[in-house]
């Protein structure tokens, strides 16, 4: 054990440039808006890159495999791929900062995507499974990109900071659905089948979006946070003449925030997977396709800034609480459309991506809130593991619902699980209060 002058000493050891950022709440309040403006560069590439995937991902499996009782292995491929990136990237970041953690994961991704266009190429579906698991990785970077926005912002800012980071994912997100015919032409043109072109763009996008961070994410927001906390420990000590006992989670939070993602991420992904595939058997085209997809994947992301101040401002509890009245509303209007209606399907995934956004900006800002800077990345690394494993789940599960029953039934049944998340945020509540 060291001694109190020893522990006092290990505290304040700060590398001179650290040094300057805590002296300096101008340099923090700098640098928290130079790290939104990198994140924004990151996930816009970002946004692009896991646009493939949920585009054409089920539908090049059904193309491959022949049957629709597989169309969701390829999401929950990928999304199985990205709980063991988040879980990697996370303990990357706690250690190492925000920059070496999240310029891997989306480098990686970038690395599968290069797979899936191989294994297209080739016929090949052993091939085609391991890329998207790599390509899993890119997915699960993009979501913990969010969290580096937060690092310096104070308790009022977190769900802005999270919704900045979400919002500017949409410029690539919805780019990337509508440039599939754009990319199956160019895919054609040098020997791809067409189907796989959109993973062309997703390889170049997450690559890139790497490269933007690992060269401009300087000074690392996670390394300085962390220093700031040290540094609040060591004045309580000057002050005290103790080391003071280091803060705790808040677990009943972790939990609330946890479940609130995790189910947004079940229903929400179970039912975008099936939705392709749903509209190919009634005759919609790759295109419209790619439209309806394109506007989901704008109602997941575009709304974050208004989403952000509202849980902020109106608080987590009640934007979560919406989060499920709203998947249920996009669940039970994407059973009753009629499969040839082209503004059913856009208006049920919207409110899809709407519930969504909802769940995970109100969620991520809970886990903000219930975490401490030292255990931080890691905490957020193993929850976006379990939202991974459960969006894995969805996928997975959803192409077999559907063979043995039906897209209705899916839907409904997304819809109201949703509405679970209600008495768990009741409980919660309970156990904080106490």
């Amino acid at each position: 054990m060291l001694k109190k002058d020893e522990e006092v000493k290990a505290i304040e050891a700060h590398p001179p440039w650290l040094q300057r950022y805590i002296d300096s709440p101008e340099k923090q309040q700098k640098l928290y808006r130079q790290t939104l403006i990198i994140i924004v560069m990151s996930q816009i590439f970002g946004g692009a890159g896991l646009a493939a995937g949920i585009t054409v991902g089920a539908l090049l499996a059904q193309k491959m495999l022949g049957t629709d009782s597989f169309a969701g292995v390829p999401i929950a491929l990928f999304t199985l791929g990205s709980a063991g990136a988040a879980l990697i990237v996370g303990r990357l970041s706690q250690r190492f900062g925000r920059r070496l953690g999240l310029a891997s994961g989306f480098i990686a991704g970038g690395i599968g995507a290069i797979g899936v266009v191989i294994a297209a190429l080739t016929n090949n579906i052993m091939l085609l499974f391991a890329s998207l698991f790599i390509y899993g990785g890119g997915t699960a970077t993009n979501l913990q990109a969010r969290y580096a926005g937060t690092d310096l912002a104070n308790p009022k800012q977190r769900a802005t900071a999270v919704s900045i980071a979400m919002v500017s994912t949409t410029f690539g997100a919805v780019a990337g659905p509508n440039m599939v015919s754009i990319m199956g032409n160019f895919a054609t043109s040098i020997g791809v089948p067409a189907i796989a072109g959109p993973f062309i763009l997703a390889a170049a996008a997450y690559i890139l979006a790497g490269l933007v961070l690992a060269t401009f994410l300087r000074p690392d927001p996670l390394v300085v946070a962390q220093a700031l906390a040290r540094e609040v420990k060591l004045e309580t000590a000057a002050v005290s003449g103790t080391i003071p006992t280091e803060e705790k989670h808040n677990k009943p939070g972790i939990i609330m925030g946890a479940t609130v993602m995790v189910l947004t991420q079940v229903v929400m992904v179970a039912i975008m997977t099936m939705t392709p595939v749903q509209m190919g058997h009634h005759g919609h085209t790759l295109g419209q396709v790619g439209m309806v997809i394109g506007i989901h994947i704008g109602a997941m992301y575009l709304p974050s800034l208004v989403t952000g101040v509202l849980v902020d401002k109106i608080g987590r509890i009640s934007m979560a609480v919406a989060s499920g009245v709203t998947l249920l509303l996009a669940g039970v209007l994407a059973a009753v459309s009629p499969g040839a209606s082209l503004l059913g399907f856009s208006t049920a995934l919207a409110l899809l991506g709407l519930g969504w956004n909802f769940g995970l900006i109100s969620g991520t800002a809970i886990i903000v809130d219930s975490t401490i800077p030292s255990t931080r990345a890691k905490t957020q690394g193993s929850v976006d593991v379990l939202i991974a494993l459960s969006g894995a789940a969805g996928g997975a599960l959803s192409g077999m619902v559907v063979a043995q029953s039906s897209y209705a039934v899916l839907s409904l049944t997304g819809g109201v699980l949703a509405l679970l998340l209600i008495p768990v945020i009741i409980w919660a509540q309970k156990r904080t209060n106490n």
